[in-house]
């Protein structure tokens, strides 16, 4: 049985035996080793690259290493078996999508502005803030001989006195230490409590010196992030956030990956455990302490996340969602208790998660639609939300129309061979000069170029259009230093040469695969309106969200084709939707009614199966498309 130590480049190191036959990827994922791997394994994206320091693994053979990195250790995790005992060491760029991922941070600056803004809408739509939590002092009769009334009849009576409700539930969390707390409190205490449709769930009984307020937490999980925020629930003050990688992102990129791989056997139990424990016990624990505030006084929960996301969460099968007739598991879901997922909160907070409306459309839209106010308008306007995955909803206060778009991973890197995610040493924007087609490339974090993540590609690609270097195929058609072909004859474009000797280029290849992601989003949203016999015209207003649409130039989204030839003043970023959307839900109880409402009146196109869609995915496939006069603002 082989022994594989897998070292990092701080020196910290892990060690796992496994059986003969197990690939290095498989046995990083048993050791709970990061490595990025956005194919899941199957040796297409040349992503899972490790150095053999020390022994032997066989190979097979892959045109993401040359010979030269061939004989200096360098293989695929995915494609490499050991050979007895062998310490490999795992580069940092292979787990920095985990520990050092860019994501919108909304305590500060432009993100906070857009944030509060949401809510201020929210409120001036009518949708009431408040979700029944409160704090309420209680002095108790102290028991005697006269009085034998046992405590939690006491607390009841007092509670009933004190709110004027007419029913109180103790659970039983908070029962098992009632008496301790009763009398090392002197019987006067804060009562932390939920009004539910006229039934006050007490969840907290501190002394009344513990000034703690009743908390709640609101997470969107995005299939490559997480994000959350821990806010008082009395007011809606945010108190803590938090961001981290979705652990399960070693499964593959994209939902597709996951769905696979939670199909095998105890698939489903890995997935869950990587966002569980890896994910949101860490994340949670990080906002709590950074509150000060104890785990029991976090007593409601909101998430957001994608239909696949919401599955394998619960530990559902989401098989189906890949397969025709793409049925998922539910649309609603009843609240389910902390308890049940073994999160670090109060055990009888309920957690809440938003509607899924179809098979790749999630409670995250539904959450970001309530957030985008697109149903609150007579306008018809869009909303698109661009991450892993596409997802679009058009309409306004008469309807509302949603569809998701398998542009797969690209606008996170994926599929692309300079391609990466939001972490350092990605460039996120990009000039071309003309003249001289020399680069200028800005970069996340003090760093030397790695790669291009998705802003970084979208620029790329627009400035070598722009500059003549390719056609509207995406092929080289301008010779220069910088342009270089293989034996094959395949153009690449050199962006920068590392200090390693390495190149850092973007090939034929790369640009074919990023054309068909965004001419997944263009042909999403042209289905849409000739759906609804409409055009891009009708169009007042387009709010783009997600992990990559803060950096988004918008003259080159449009250059390239991915996004309607309007003018650019339409377009308004609103950060990350699905989280505004989820903290509407978590403060305000009309806020998660008015979600469900939207949920159940949305109109679900499943693109796969309307006529003409393939031919307009294919029209779409070139720079910027088939038919210029759909870009009449692009010069090629």
């Amino acid at each position: 049985m082989p022994k594989i130590t897998f070292k990092h480049e701080d020196d910290s190191s892990v060690s796992i035996d496994v059986a003969e036959g197990v690939s290095l990827l498989e046995a990083a994922r048993l050791a709970n080793v990061a490595i990025d791997a956005p194919c899941s394994g199957n040796g297409s994206c040349g992503k899972c690259r490790v150095r053999i320091a020390e022994g032997a693994a066989e190979s097979e053979f892959t045109r993401h290493i040359n010979k030269e990195d061939e004989e200096q250790g360098w293989r695929l995790a995915c494609l490499s078996k050991a050979k007895g005992d062998v310490t490999v060491e795992v580069p940092d760029i292979a787990s920095a999508y985990k520990s050092r991922m860019k994501v919108a941070d909304i305590s500060s600056g432009k993100e906070i502005e857009i944030f509060t803004n949401i809510q201020k809408d929210i409120a001036n739509a009518g949708i009431e803030f408040g979700c029944g939590a409160s704090v309420l002092e209680i002095t108790l009769d102290e028991p005697s001989l006269d009085d034998t009334m046992p405590d939690d009849e006491r607390l009841e009576r007092a509670i009933k006195a004190a709110s004027g409700a007419e029913k109180v539930h103790i659970p039983y969390s908070v029962l098992r230490t009632l008496p301790e707390t009763l009398r090392a409190a002197g019987f006067k205490v804060r009562c932390t409590v939920i009004n539910d449709n006229g039934n006050l769930i007490v969840y907290r009984v501190a002394s009344s010196d513990d000034k703690t307020p009743a908390c709640g937490i609101a997470i969107d999980i995005g299939t490559t992030s997480v994000t959350g925020i821990l806010a008082d629930l009395s007011d809606g003050n945010i108190l803590a956030k938090a961001s981290s990688g979705n652990g399960q992102i070693r499964f593959g990129a994209d939902v597709i990956h996951r769905i696979v791989e939670q199909e095998k056997p105890g698939g489903r139990d890995k997935l869950q455990k990587a966002v569980i424990q890896e994910t949101l016990i860490p994340l949670i624990q990080i906002m709590q302490k950074a509150a000060k505030v104890p785990a029991e006084s976090i007593i409601r929960l909101t998430i957001a996340g994608n239909s696949t996301m919401n599955h394998l969460l619960l530990g559902i099968d989401a098989g189906p969602l890949r397969r025709e007739p793409y049925i998922p598991a539910f649309f609603h879901c009843e609240p389910v208790f902390a308890s049940d997922l073994g999160l670090p909160v109060n055990p009888d907070a309920r957690i809440h998660i938003m509607p899924n409306i179809g098979s790749y459309v999630g409670g995250d839209i539904t959450a970001g639609t309530l957030a985008s106010m697109i149903w609150n308008k007579e306008e018809i306007e869009l909303f698109i939300d661009l991450g892993t995955n596409g997802e679009l909803v058009l309409g306004n206060d008469s309807f509302l129309m949603s569809c998701a778009c398998s542009a797969g991973p690209a606008f996170e890197g994926g599929e692309i061979s300079c391609g990466m995610r939001a972490t350092d040493g990605a460039a996120e924007a990009c000039t071309i000069d003309r003249d001289t087609m020399e680069p200028k490339l800005s970069i996340i974090g003090d760093s030397e170029l790695i790669g291009l993540c998705g802003s970084g590609l979208i620029d790329v690609i627009a400035e070598l259009y722009r500059c003549g270097i390719v056609d509207a195929k995406g092929k080289f058609v301008r010779e220069g230093e910088r342009v270089k072909h293989n034996e094959h004859g395949m153009g690449r474009f050199v962006l920068a040469t590392r200090s390693d000797g390495r190149e850092v280029s973007i090939t034929e290849g790369d640009i074919d695969n990023f054309i068909r992601a965004k001419g997944s989003i263009f042909s999403a949203i042209m289905t849409m309106l000739q759906a609804l016999d409409m055009d891009v015209s009708v169009i007042d207003s387009v709010y783009v969200a997600g992990g990559i649409g803060s950096g988004i130039d918008m003259d080159n989204a449009v250059r390239i084709g991915m996004l309607p030839d309007i003018e650019r003043e339409r377009y308004h970023y609103i950060g990350n939707s699905s989280l505004a959307g989820a903290y509407a839900a978590l403060t305000g109880k009309a806020a998660e009614e008015k979600i469900s409402e939207l949920a159940k009146n949305m109109t679900y196109l499943e693109l796969s199966t309307v006529p003409g869609y393939m031919d307009s995915f294919v029209a779409a496939c070139f720079l910027p498309h088939t038919d210029i006069s759909l870009f009449p603002s692009v010069q090629g």
